[in-house]
């Protein structure tokens, strides 16, 4: 007897929707102890539901706005090294990433007071991450601490998930200034200083680094390994489409220092979109991230004060 067809399409779906969801989580369910835990608390955190951060980061675009932050960052030197002498992302790099979605979810999801022991956590590992890098005039050093490279990868972050949502994201609440306005709260919490709060400021101070960055062997070797995760064989097609989305919406300064190619927004949007679309076919409607936060913001509604 042939499979009905219908089983074998569940199934496909389900290995896709389990693989990503170990990309993004570390955990098959999407729903590691830290994600359950949102559900519980006292308040309904630092955005709560119809902010910006809540309608960016809970959509797909995140995805690729992922892909790309971990690109932009590679530029910066000093952020490269931490990356390349601190992290495990040649050994583990699926365990990098959760621990960066762990971060980005529970201070966007969680109550205030998960999200102040989360930043203290990222907090505590920034203090570890010191060491120099190769410069012309000698070894520079670098401490992930140090307000200049905080502020690197918090523009880079907020830059990459805000560009990748405009392209294949809904609306945002306020528009993209209050997001970039929100998101400046996060910031602060690890430690950055003067953090943009609109868009203006954000594209002033992403041009204030044009001369630090760079590409080089360091980068491209980097690069190389991001746009080659090892992953599973359900999710490399998928993610090869993440990639190309996330360098299609780059400005050319920063691909070129990179080595990246172009490609074109007129290809990647469509194409893009439609493996989004597919996702979400396969992840459902929200994260479990998400659906733990309204949980929670439902029964403060329904508690009496």
């Amino acid at each position: 007897m042939l499979p009905n067809p219908m089983t074998v399409v569940d199934a496909a779906r389900r290995q896709v929707a389990d693989g990503f969801r170990r990309i993004v989580s570390g955990d098959p369910s999407g729903a590691p102890d830290w994600v359950r835990q949102i559900a519980q608390g006292s308040d309904i955190g630092y955005f709560g539901p119809g902010s910006a951060a809540w309608a960016v980061h809970g959509s797909l675009p995140t995805l690729v706005g992922g892909v790309r932050a971990l690109l932009m960052q590679t530029l910066h030197p000093g952020a490269l090294a931490g990356v390349m002498q601190h992290s495990r992302y040649e050994t583990d790099a699926l365990g990098r990433l959760a621990g960066t979605t762990q971060w980005l979810t529970v201070v966007t999801f969680g109550d205030t007071a998960s999200a102040d022991r989360e930043c203290a956590r990222v907090r505590g590992v920034h203090r570890k991450v010191v060491g120099s890098y190769p410069g012309v005039t000698g070894p520079i050093p670098y401490a992930a601490d140090e307000p200049d490279l905080l502020r690197w990868v918090h523009i880079a972050f907020t830059d990459s998930f805000l560009a990748t949502h405009l392209v294949w994201g809904g609306p945002i609440p306020g528009g993209p200034d209050a997001y970039v306005r929100e998101w400046a709260k996060a910031g602060e919490l690890v430690g950055v200083v003067d953090p943009p709060r609109s868009v203006a400021e954000l594209r002033d101070q992403l041009a204030g680094y044009d001369p630090v960055l760079a590409g080089g062997p360091a980068a491209a070797s980097t690069v190389n390994f991001i746009r080659n995760a090892p992953l599973g064989l359900g999710a490399r097609v998928p993610y090869a489409g993440l990639f190309a989305g996330a360098v299609s919406t780059m400005p050319a300064g920063h691909r070129a220092l990179l080595g990246l190619p172009a490609v074109p927004g007129a290809v990647a949007k469509p194409l893009v979109g439609a493996l989004l679309g597919t996702l979400a076919l396969a992840l459902g409607p929200a994260s479990p991230s998400q659906r733990a936060a309204s949980e929670r913001v439902n029964t403060l509604e329904q508690t009496p004060v």
